[in-house]
């Protein structure tokens, strides 16, 4: 079992203030792969300190200085990219194939962009007389989740390094290790010391000492909308920025000219990809009250089809759920979508069969279910799909909009006109066109409770920058 009991901090790997030892346990067998300790408030100050310590030099490098390091960590990067895969599926199940594929890239694609957004970034703009100039915003507190920890963890830390902030780094204590990863990643690639600091530790106890806290500038959070609200209340005394990534609950729309069978079977793939756990996962389908029939059977068969199990299988589709308490919320949401009266199709409460240990759900698809019902409202996070009917195209996006997220949607049409028509009219962050994929140099947020400010790409540089106006920088021309 590795020891992880150390925190990052000025350079160095330092023990807790007071011992607090937490078992990181592997989803899938229920049996603890680490430990590391829960931080304290105490822990949060020291590492503020370095950040604030690290700030004065670092602020001042030249972007050639910062694209050097950026590179210098993506190599780095490159050769620990099977332990970054094998530790995230690990730590929170899900399969070694999705993190060899996506979840292990996902951190690299960010490096990858944000070095080819610094390389063209204007940092000031004459306007006149006046200089218009963007700066670091300062030190950075960084509170990100377990369900894609290194697309989370890199898409907060290299836009910081890249604007030229310091930076304190709070990893969900449920899967804490590839972050632990990360922070050997900065330190073998040269990252100035004080500039990144790891803290391990709790949402109430660390994340509140960092959104709190007097000497950090900004808070970026990703999690849930309960805790993101939490963060903001506790950051509101200091005034700091505070941007946030949350809850989703989105919708695909079926329109009556796609091919139905094709875009249900993408539908529910994508509804269970890394065991549902995705905040901007379609779990609400949409589809034409006269197509209720073969859009159910599509995707019961495309349920049925799922295989759970080992992670580490090259059959499997889907792992574990991440921890018992999200086993236990799914299998409650479950049970009241069937207390509700939405028609279960496949799945159901339980584990899969043949699967007696690990936190496994069933791949669960409820059809005939109206928007009002909680299995509709709530995020469940889990591999848990609703099928809605829809009368026409203006009753799908009521239906769509008629949520208090809006993180993503999604649209399937045959003709692309008529999906980007539809597209627009989503109150969401992002929209997927015939289940386009994510492109890191677009940007990601949401409306609503699904949180504000936006991550990746040049988007996401601009929320660690401050705009500064200096009149009278240039002569006025007569």
């Amino acid at each position: 079992m590795k020891n992880c009991r150390q925190f990052y901090i000025d350079g160095k790997w330092v023990d807790p203030t007071a011992a607090h030892d937490f078992e990181v346990i592997n989803p899938a067998t229920e049996t603890p792969i680490a430990t590391i300790s829960l931080g304290t408030a105490s822990d949060v100050d020291k590492a503020v300190a370095a950040a604030k310590h690290a700030f004065d030099s670092y602020s001042e490098t030249t972007v050639e200085a910062r694209l050097a390091l950026l590179r210098a960590i993506i190599e780095n990067y490159k050769a620990k990219s099977e332990e970054m895969a094998a530790t995230i599926s690990q730590e929170m199940g899900c399969t070694l194939s999705l993190a060899q594929s996506a979840q292990a890239p996902a951190g690299l694609g960010h490096l990858f962009e944000i070095v080819k957004v610094l390389e063209q970034f204007k940092f000031e703009d004459l306007k006149g007389s006046t200089l218009m100039r963007k700066e670091p915003i300062g030190v950075c507190g960084l509170i990100t989740p377990w369900n894609w920890p290194m697309n989370q963890i890199a898409a907060k830390v290299s836009p910081a390094l890249a604007a030229g902030c310091t930076m304190v780094l709070k990893p969900s204590e449920i899967a804490p290790l590839s972050a632990y990863l990360f922070a050997q990643i900065l330190h073998e690639a040269g990252t100035p010391p004080g500039v990144f600091n790891l803290v391990n530790g709790d949402g109430p106890t660390v994340g509140a000492a960092i959104s709190s806290h007097p000497d950090v500038a900004m808070v970026s959070f990703t999690g849930s909308t309960r805790a993101g609200i939490a963060v903001a209340l506790a950051a509101a005394p200091t005034v700091k920025r505070v941007t946030q990534e949350l809850g989703g609950k989105s919708a695909y729309i079926i329109l009556d000219n796609a091919d139905l069978a094709t875009a249900v079977k993408d539908g529910v793939q994508s509804c269970f990809r890394n065991t549902g756990q995705s905040c901007n996962a379609p779990t609400r389908m949409l589809v034409p009250q006269s197509k209720m029939a073969p859009a159910i059977a599509a995707a019961t068969a495309a349920a049925e089809a799922t295989k759970v199990g080992d992670p580490s299988s090259k059959d499997m589709h889907i792992g574990p759920l991440a921890g018992k308490a999200q086993f236990e919320k799914v299998q409650r949401l479950i049970q009241q979508g069937i207390d509700e009266g939405a028609k279960l199709i496949a799945g159901g409460l339980g584990r899969p069969e043949g699967i007696g240990k690990g936190y496994f759900a069933k791949p669960t698809v409820f059809a005939d279910v109206s928007n009002d019902m909680t299995i509709a409202r709530e995020e469940i996070f889990g591999p848990v799909l609703c099928i809605i009917p829809y009368k026409d195209e203006d009753d799908a996006v009521c239906i769509a909009n008629d949520t208090p997220y809006g993180l993503s949607g999604f649209v399937s049409s045959g003709d692309l006109e008529h999906a980007r028509r539809v597209a627009k009219r989503f109150r969401s962050g992002n929209v997927h066109i015939n289940n386009a994929r994510v492109d890191f140099a677009g940007c990601f947020g949401g409306y609503k409770q699904s949180g504000n400010g936006r991550e990746w790409g040049e988007a996401g540089l601009e929320e660690f920058l401050e705009l500064k106006s200096i009149f009278g920088y240039a002569a006025r021309q007569k």
